[in-house]
């Protein structure tokens, strides 16, 4: 296995090679856990026919589309493929039928750069104000209850996920730790240096400063060291890492074939093969920036790409040179304190990550963390200290590094992000009986219809707003479809002149009660879009795909202009990742806070952005006075 992370061919069985989840409460439930259901093809079919009058740009194109759809599902080769899906979901040893398609079609087989593209961030709030509020204390705290976390983690000992509903599956936190992706020749791969039967008091973490690579110990001779140790380690590290070294880090943001063919160049040094096996077997990876953040805005952009600054030579300085963007999970500590965490999505998506970063805050957070983290026993500055790892910079890989850096900038400045918080916030919308999260897409549709009335535009495709099937064992995510009929019709009677309170207020309960049911189907595993793409699959070599997959309708359907999702904790500030589509936006919001909804944006920077949050906010003060000014109370919607 150590030769298999610098190979570009991926290993067949590379999902199986990582060690299976451990015994414990924390994988407990697993075993109980049902199949992802193989969806009824009428039901879709129907479901699929509803969705795309709202999509579609006039009555005779709707009729050409549900004639398509109706042709398709009456046909032999539709029962065909359906049945070729469902004995594939009813396989012996085959725990879920989407698993291996959703890896690459998603993910693994995505050729450009991760970098905004498929990586997300989580902005951590401040620090707690009882701790020394400096970046070496920041730093120290987020490895000391990491890898406390990890050993709890390793030992089963971590509460599962759940819902009201019951347990969640936790397959995936397998790849949370010890882990990283490897750039392949056409096809992306996870590897695990997670060993079976590891609980968790060893393993190391890899931090980067200025671009050099240290490889920080915390486990020595069978204990965790504590935070005055290791602040001894991260001051050591900022005290002999004063000039910059080589942005080796930012080829990982490249298009991930050239980064397949530079890792395999950068590999051919015994000593650089060394350093890269340190970082993809690292527990997780800590980055030390040097720029700071003004403000919400800038603190997201560093997190979510990397700083950009210019030398005084004139050429580019990048933050993505203090990145590894293969890693499951980075922290990152910035020099005034701030702190987040930037995510790899390919095997893992950001609710696992979310209730990490969570639960190690509220450890960091909690009353007696700084006095348990430094028993008597061990408060003196013990133990080896970091080893730095240089690497060999070929004429051949500082090209590379140039190449990179020349794609990383256009790339980023290729990007806006905006954040919008409105002046309320959950407490205001469940006062008028509403579920936040509904209110927020509504929120959204709202301001995106009369973005592209305003722009003279036609919808050009739908939302997307994601739902997890994690009630499924090895379950992922499914497409709730938010533009409806219901919601269409509710968005129109906002700017409609005649239209009454009472009656939109109606509309709106109308539209909201068809996302819940939407939302409903799509986490109990009976969306459209993963069945859709799973009879796509089911299509064999030589054979034809169905017409209907190539209906205008039919594919403006699932273009996803916009793509959103809510993650809520109490620790996080901002939190986001990028478009999915050139001409769209990408909406992370957060409906949890009572005092504020909050929305980060992003878009290219040829999109009307700062227009759209204008839009966002108007919506969220016209519903608002929509409920209050007809004095609702607590109606169920």
């Amino acid at each position: 296995m150590s030769s298999t992370p610098f190979s570009t061919t991926r290993p067949a069985n590379w999902k199986t090679l990582a060690p299976p989840p451990l015994s414990g409460p924390t994988f407990a439930a697993q075993s109980t856990l049902p199949r992802l259901p193989a969806p009824a093809l009428e039901e879709t079919v129907g479901k699929l026919k509803e969705s795309l009058r709202p999509i579609a740009w006039s009555e005779k194109e709707y009729a050409d589309a549900v004639q398509a759809v109706d042709q398709f599902a009456s046909s032999d080769y539709a029962r065909l493929l359906q049945d070729r899906l469902q004995k594939r979901s009813e396989e012996p040893g085959r725990l879920h039928w989407l698993e291996e398609w959703w890896d690459d079609i998603a993910y693994l087989g995505y050729r450009d750069s991760i970098v905004i593209n498929v990586s997300y961030y989580y902005g951590f709030k401040d620090h707690p104000a009882h701790l020394p509020q400096t970046p070496v204390h920041r730093a120290a705290s987020l490895v000391r209850a990491v890898m406390a976390f990890r050993e709890q983690y390793k030992l089963g000992q971590i509460p599962p996920e759940a819902t009201k509903e019951g347990p969640i599956c936790m397959d995936t936190w397998r790849w949370m730790f010890d882990c990283c992706r490897i750039p392949g020749a056409g096809l992306d791969w996870s590897v695990s240096h997670a060993k079976e039967g590891d609980r968790g008091q060893s393993g190391h973490v890899v931090v980067l400063h200025r671009g050099r690579v240290w490889k920080i110990e915390p486990w020595q001779d069978g204990r965790l060291l504590s935070l005055n140790e290791l602040q001894r380690h991260i001051q050591h590290i900022y005290d002999n890492t004063t000039q910059d070294y080589p942005g080796v880090g930012v080829l990982t943001a490249s298009n991930r074939d050239v980064w397949a063919k530079d890792l395999s160049q950068l590999a051919s040094d015994p000593q650089n093969a060394h350093i890269l096996t340190t970082i993809h077997s690292a527990a997780f990876v800590l980055c030390l920036d040097t720029e700071p953040a003004n403000g919400m805005v800038e603190f997201s952009r560093n997190l979510w790409h990397g700083a950009v600054t210019q030398q005084p030579n004139g050429q580019p300085r990048l933050g993505l040179r203090n990145r590894w963007m293969d890693k499951p999970c980075q922290f990152v500590v910035l020099p005034d304190g701030k702190a987040g965490f930037v995510g790899e999505h390919s095997v893992m998506d950001g609710t696992p990550t979310a209730t990490m970063c969570d639960r190690v805050l509220d450890i960091i957070a909690s009353k007696d963390f700084a006095t348990s983290a430094n028993s008597p026993l061990h408060s003196a500055a013990t133990g080896a200290l970091p080893e730095p790892l240089d690497w060999k910079v070929s004429a051949e890989t500082q090209r590379a590094i140039d190449a990179a850096t020349e794609a990383a900038v256009a790339l980023i400045t290729s990007q806006t992000l905006n954040i919008v918080r409105t002046p309320y916030g959950k407490a205001a919308v469940k006062s008028f009986g509403v579920s936040p999260d509904g209110w927020t897409q509504m929120i959204i549709q709202l301001a995106y219809a009369r973005l592209v009335r305003a722009k003279g535009w036609k919808r050009q495709g739908g939302t997307y707003e994601a739902a997890s099937t994690r009630k499924f064992l090895k379950g992922r995510t499914e497409a709730i479809r938010i533009v409806s009929a219901e919601s269409d019709a509710w968005v129109a009677s906002m700017d409609e002149a005649g239209a009454s309170p009472s009656t939109r207020l109606e509309l709106f309960r109308n539209a909201l009660k068809r996302h819940g049911t939407d939302a409903r189907a799509a986490g109990n595993g009976r969306g459209i879009d993963r069945h859709l793409l799973g009879l796509k699959l089911s299509v064999k070599e030589g054979e034809q795909m169905p017409e209907v997959f190539a209906n205008p309708v039919v594919k403006r359907s699932s273009y996803w202009v916009l793509s959103t999702s809510a993650i809520y904790t109490k620790n996080f500030g901002p939190y986001g990742w990028g478009e999915v589509v050139p001409d769209g936006f990408g909406i992370a919001y957060t409906s949890g806070f009572d005092d504020f909804l909050q929305f980060t944006v992003t878009s290219r920077t040829e999109m009307p952005n700062d227009e759209f949050c204008r839009e966002l906010e108007r919506a969220a003060q016209d519903i608002f006075d929509l409920f209050a000014n007809q004095g609702v109370g607590k109606s169920k919607l």
